[in-house]
């Protein structure tokens, strides 16, 4: 008797890893398939999510999210630009901040840039970036730039939150790791919520 139930449970245990290996690997072709993908559309805004800057610098990977959104603002996919993120340990700036600095250098007018500096996760920053977007007029129609790994995520994360949301990735390569991170906070989102990833991460 105790064998028998010792074997249904190994059974039932290899069944759920089973299972749980096919979700993760439909959601990796899914995050993989969304990286590969540009649904830029005409919008209310163009979101730009945050990365790192050094004293006021944009990384390489911020600067590469910062002239994507300016050559889609130049082209009039959207009236405004929101850069997001605040500070990281040991900033003197927020990531929003550094964000507004290069714009404004690339011509973009003070008018057409909001800035948020509270976000230190994706879900902060288009939490906070929706209520900028709605706060200025515009409709919940809303073009997000980031790299490509990131662009499920992000989108998923704004259909959480309300807003009507194409992703435009920038250029830059994906890793494996990247694509793999990201498959694994795709899938415990779409279980638990991306506001309650965002809290226990």
């Amino acid at each position: 008797m105790l064998f028998l139930a010792l074997r249904w449970t190994l059974r039932i245990v290899g069944g759920l890893i089973g299972l749980a290996v096919v979700y993760l690997g439909i959601t990796f072709g899914q995050v993989w398939w969304a990286s590969r993908q540009d649904s830029s559309v005409t919008a209310s805004a163009i979101i730009v999510m945050g990365a790192a800057q050094w004293n006021g610098v944009p990384s390489p990977v911020l600067k590469g999210r910062l002239d994507h959104a300016h050559a889609l603002y130049e082209r009039g996919e959207a009236p405004i630009i929101v850069v997001t993120g605040g500070k990281q340990a040991g900033d003197a700036v927020t990531q929003g901040y550094s964000g507004f600095r290069y714009l404004r250098a690339l011509g973009v007018p003070e008018s057409a840039i909001r800035v948020e500096v509270e976000g230190t996760n994706s879900f902060e920053e288009l939490s906070a970036s929706s209520v900028i977007v709605r706060d200025a007029g515009g409709s919940d129609t809303v073009l997000i730039v980031t790299d490509p790994y990131h662009a499920l995520r992000v989108a998923s994360i704004a259909d959480e939150l309300g807003l009507q949301a194409s992703v435009s990735p920038t250029d830059a390569h994906s890793t494996f790791q990247e694509l793999f991170r990201e498959t694994v906070a795709v899938a415990i989102g779409r279980v638990i919520g991306y506001r309650r990833l965002a809290s226990v991460t």
